[in-house]
């Protein structure tokens, strides 16, 4: 039996360790990723909830006390936290498992985290790839909590079954949050920290604002350090409700090229192309058209 099979085989069967191995692999690409990845089976009626919003409204907190209530209902669930990756030194903190720690030594748990590797949307490629490894596991819910970085966050729609998009009070201005892709991508909103003052306020006019513009989408009102609020979100997550045919459609066509266009340019070591740029735009004539052009 070729490895790719056996590691197929012990994910399927919901090994932790054999998931953690492919996920090394693939998020990598060290073989037998790629063969890997062209014969698992993946579980579409897994259900993938996107939680994405700007820094500091409390997504990792409210990923956690989502993961504790269904830990309790008897789920099995992963999480796949998506870091930033610094455009300088290619490095990541990886920092939401820290604030997930409670939940490390939960048997129905499996956390993982991944660099954005400089996609602006914080969903690269890979994140794709890994995601699709996980629905080949018995898992009952994936939870992919992406960094919040405006308005390129649509991203996360490409890959979500459900996306909620989590704010607070101090968010400022409720149109600015509404407006362009987001307004179209959220499922539901989430407004966290509910406790602190004109939370009310701002919930009841980001609803004024929906009804205007005659959407139907929900707002939570959390406090997810406490505990609040979350057991009406998370009974509406495992809600089925059906995606709009085309829509998947646009979405799996997006999803396509992405691969295919990571594919195209696997081959470019991007830290060697830095140490080119550095030198050649020592030349007073440099053009940085024409370095792309007569490099590639």
């Amino acid at each position: 039996m070729e490895a790719y099979q056996i590691l197929k085989k012990n994910i399927a069967e919901g090994n932790f360790r054999a998931l953690a191995r492919g996920l090394t692999l693939v998020e990598n690409e060290i073989e037998p990723a790629p063969a890997l990845l062209k014969h698992i089976k993946i579980n579409h009626h897994i259900p993938v909830i996107g939680i994405t919003g700007p820094p500091g409204a409390g997504k990792s907190t409210l990923v956690n006390a989502i993961v504790s209530y269904f830990v309790k209902t008897g789920k099995k669930i992963a999480v796949l936290a998506v870091d930033p990756t610094s455009p300088f030194n290619f490095g990541s903190l990886l920092g939401d498992r820290i604030r997930m720690s409670q939940q490390f030594n939960q048997p129905n748990v499996y956390i993982r985290s991944i660099a954005t590797r400089g996609s602006l949307g914080g969903v690269s490629t890979k994140t794709l790839e890994m995601i699709d490894l996980i629905r080949s596991s018995n898992f009952d819910l994936i939870l992919v909590e992406t960094v919040g970085v405006g308005q390129s966050e649509v991203e996360i729609a490409g890959l979500a079954d459900k996306t909620i998009v989590v704010l607070v009070p101090e968010s400022g201005d409720e149109i600015q949050n509404i407006k362009s892709g987001l307004m179209e991508i959220a499922q539901a909103f989430v407004v966290n920290k509910a406790d602190r003052e004109g939370a009310s306020a701002f919930a009841n006019n980001l609803k004024k604002l929906l009804n205007q513009q005659h959407q139907n989408i929900p707002i939570f009102k959390t406090v997810a350090d406490k505990n609040e609020g979350v057991e009406d979100l998370c009974k509406w997550l495992i809600k089925k409700e059906t995606f709009h045919g085309n829509s998947k459609r646009i979405l799996l066509a997006e999803k396509a090229f992405k691969i295919i266009q990571h594919q195209r340019t696997a081959d470019i070591d991007k830290v060697k192309l830095r140490r080119d740029i550095e030198e050649a735009s020592l030349a007073a004539d440099f053009n940085i058209y024409r370095f792309v052009a007569e490099r590639f």
